[in-house]
Order: structure tokens, then sequence, then C-alpha cells
């Protein structure tokens, strides 16, 4: 089933909605900042970006459902927008150019639609539903495909790993230790930007012991359209499992393997 162009066409005006308002309040002094009831901190900007995008959603696509982290799960019909408007909250409070808006189109059972805009690091990466995925980074005349790596051993891969506490915490800072020992080499990409370096073939595993659907949701449909695996850490293909690795595929066992174990 291809995707309705007219479906990504939207997606890509919410991300440009979303840098606007993202780019206007990133290190502003005056940014208010409050703590949500888990204890994580949400902007002024996040919870703009999420109205916006909603509003903009009720007049073009009214009987579509929302879905976000700041303002919950709308009634609709079969077709859910999934938004994150800021995915590294944390680092956007503290200046660091490493967030995204992330926006996801969901068609039934289908993920269909993806798009990961970050417009501090002056990239966007974007899928459609048997449609490839491309990267806009402003080095070319066009926006590039994006294709995940050959790579087929764990001792010559790259893996982007999130903190080690978090792993602690779920019982499996032993197999996370494994995994990164058997890999070639280890970074800590975070949040979206580990998946989109598999996307874009520069890593061979990216992985997050707890997130959200709203965190997963669009990279499921990139990193799959750039040719890698998607799955929670069950080997399941799903975005809403509580946690992910994406894989550029001929890994993905492997890495499974070590985290069951």
């Amino acid at each position: 089933m291809a995707t309705d162009p007219d479906d990504l066409a939207l997606a890509l005006e919410l991300a440009d909605i979303a840098d606007s308002i993202t780019l206007e309040r990133y290190r502003a002094a005056d940014l208010k900042v409050a703590t949500k009831p888990d204890l994580t901190p949400v902007t002024e900007a996040d919870t703009a970006v999420e109205r916006a995008i909603r509003d903009r959603l009720a007049g073009t696509r009214p009987d579509d459902a929302v879905v976000g982290e700041e303002f919950g799960d709308s009634a609709g019909g079969s077709r859910r927008w999934i938004v994150d408007p800021i995915d590294g909250t944390m680092g956007y409070l503290r200046g660091l150019p490493v967030w995204a808006t992330l926006l996801a189109l969901q068609d039934g059972e289908e993920l269909s639609v993806g798009v990961v805009s970050a417009p501090a690091l002056k990239r966007r990466w974007w899928a459609a539903l048997d449609g490839g995925a491309f990267l806009d980074d402003g080095l070319a005349d066009s926006p590039r495909p994006l294709r995940v790596s050959s790579v087929t051993e764990l001792s010559d891969a790259q893996l982007c790993l999130s903190s080690v506490s978090e792993w602690e915490a779920i019982d499996r800072l032993p197999q996370i230790s494994e995994l990164e020992r058997r890999c070639w080499r280890t970074r800590g990409f975070g949040d979206f930007w580990s998946y989109m370096l598999v996307a874009e073939g520069s890593a061979e595993i990216g992985l997050d012991p707890e997130a959200s659907l709203w965190d997963l949701a669009a990279i499921q449909v990139i990193v799959e359209q750039a040719g890698g695996r998607f799955s929670d850490l069950d080997g399941v293909r799903r975005a809403d499992g509580g946690n992910a690795l994406a894989s550029n595929g001929l890994l993905h066992e492997a890495a499974l393997e070590i985290l069951r174990a």
C-alpha cells in the first residue's frame, strides 16, 4: 500500500510549523519550564508545538485522531497522527542542538509516514511506506536517499548506546555490556539521533531500554524504509513496546540473542 503523497506533504508542513516554534524559543533566556507528573521537564515550546500541530490537523484532517506526548490521545477513526513535539527536551533546555520534532501517521495497523526534523542540526529525515527514506542536510542540491549499511559482523559494527543507568534499571546491564564488548565501537548518540545514524548507514545498531510510542513511531518508518529492521527488545516489530532496537537488519538477530541472554 503506497502512501498518499498528500499525507507526506502535510507531515512535512507540520514539521515546518514545529521548527519555526522550537527555533524561536531555543536558548531563550526566558524560556518557561514546568515539571510533569513523571518528573520530566516540559517547556513552553513543547506545548506550543503540539497545540499548533493539533490545530492544523483539526483544519486539514478533522476525522483523524492525534496522540501526542503532552496532550494525550484524541478520539478518531482508523488513522492517527503521533506527535513528539520535542524529542530531547533536556538537551533543548541545556542549549544542546540534539533535539527534534517527531511526526508519524498510522493508517490502520501500519505506520505509513515518518518525519524527524532537527532544525538546530540543520537536518530532516523522512519516509513514507513503499516510498523510501530521505535526508535533507543542506549539503546537496536535493535530499538524498537513505540506506542502511552492509556490515555483517558485530566486530565491525558501531553501536549507539543510551545511559548505562537506564539499562541497569531494567536489569539488562550485563547484556548491554556484552553487546558493547562485541561491537567495534560505541558512542552515546541518544534519542532520535542514534536511529537516524542507523538509517543513514553511519551506525549499525541503535537501541533504547525505555521509550514511548511517540518516541519511536516516526523512527520505525524511516529505519525500515532505509532497509533496516526495527523491533522491541523481544524482537517484535512494533513501536509501542516500551523499548526499541533498530539495526541494519543484518545484525538484528545477533543483537537480540545477546540482549535476551
